[in-house]
């Protein structure tokens, strides 16, 4: 009798499966995977190293709080996301803690808090090479050079807040939660605590370049720390299972697990493409994973403020009087 293909093994950063338990002890015993590889399948919430699996290995006994607290690189910030419409989020800060932002995203801060502009994302780097080799990066997604560190200098505790650019909300992800790694599309990174690495990935495939609408770059955020991530209007998060397939318009996702397989595909017909209204091309997004949707992307909304503007050749509606354009020529 056959075993269940029920197994997804993380090869390289990319999903392979599904496999049956007795395919992935082959590759066990040739040597195609190893024992701190990832593997996903039933019972499981999240992705696990195949060696931690009683069918595979034995699992290795918890490793006690105080060792991985010593052990953590990113600063542990205290936080809170305030408004409705228009979102800030209000970051607290012991002697010593930082965070890191983008330029013009400073909303307020107490005094006894050093601001200081950096290349790159903030993180203690070896080199001025190596410093420049992480601000390129950030010009491949479109970003400054420079980042900006808040630093609390003072005794005592010390606010400082950061203001959404438009409307929608404020993420906060817990990269230590989330595997230690999230993607993300340009320009939603808000903020974050300091040593957390705000990096560029490369896209694998050329259809995702070239039509995904982010380009062959994309946000990667990595480490154990707190990272805030803007989206426009509403959030819907979903968690795909495992060989799940959701497909969203391309500017409507504003973040994924690097777990979920990415790929752009075309609308279906001719006809679909030029008179539907929605674009060519939609992402397919395959679980195992969570992805993060926005309801309102920044281009739709400026799209629509454009059409709006006379100089876009679009038409002022109720305004000037109930007479519309013929009561603004008796008003000049």
């Amino acid at each position: 009798m056959s075993e269940d293909k029920v197994w997804y093994v993380d090869i390289g950063g990319t999903p392979h499966g599904p496999w049956s338990a007795g395919e992935v002890r082959a590759a066990l015993r040739e040597g195609r995977i190893h024992r701190d590889t990832l593997i996903y399948g039933p019972g499981m919430t999240k992705w696990e190293p195949v060696g931690w699996n009683p069918l595979f290995g034995e699992r290795p006994p918890p490793v006690p709080r105080a060792a991985v607290h010593r052990e953590r690189l990113a600063h542990d910030i205290d936080f809170r996301v305030l408004g409705s419409e228009m979102q800030y989020v209000e970051i607290e800060l012991d002697p010593g803690e930082a965070v890191v932002a983008e330029a013009g995203a400073l909303m307020y801060m107490d005094e006894g808090i050093a601001m200081e502009t950096v290349f790159g994302d903030g993180r203690a780097q070896g080199g001025i090479m190596e410093r420049l080799v992480g601000a390129g990066k950030r010009l491949l997604t479109g970003e400054s050079l420079f980042m900006t560190v808040f630093t609390r200098e003072a005794a005592g505790k010390g606010r400082l807040a950061f203001a959404a650019p438009y409307p929608g909300k404020i993420l906060p992800m817990n990269l230590a939660e989330l595997g230690g790694e999230l993607l993300c599309q340009k320009e939603a990174f808000l903020c974050a605590a300091k040593g957390v690495a705000v990096d560029i990935a490369f896209q694998k495939r050329l259809g995702v370049g070239l039509f995904g609408g982010e380009g062959f770059v994309m946000q990667r955020l990595r480490g154990d720390g707190l990272a805030f991530v803007h989206a426009g209007g509403s959030i819907h998060e979903r968690r795909l299972e495992a060989g799940e397939v959701l497909r969203v318009d391309t500017g409507c996702l504003v973040a994924l697990e690097p777990t979920v397989d990415y790929d752009i595909q075309f609308v279906g017909s001719i006809k679909s493409a030029v008179f539907g209204g929605e674009g060519l091309f939609l992402a397919r997004l395959a679980g195992p994973g969570t992805v993060w949707l926005q309801s309102l992307p920044f281009s739709r909304l400026a799209g629509r403020i454009w059409q709006a503007m006379p100089r876009g050749g679009g038409d002022q509606v109720g305004e000037g009087s109930v007479l519309g354009g013929l009561g603004r020529i008796f008003e000049r």
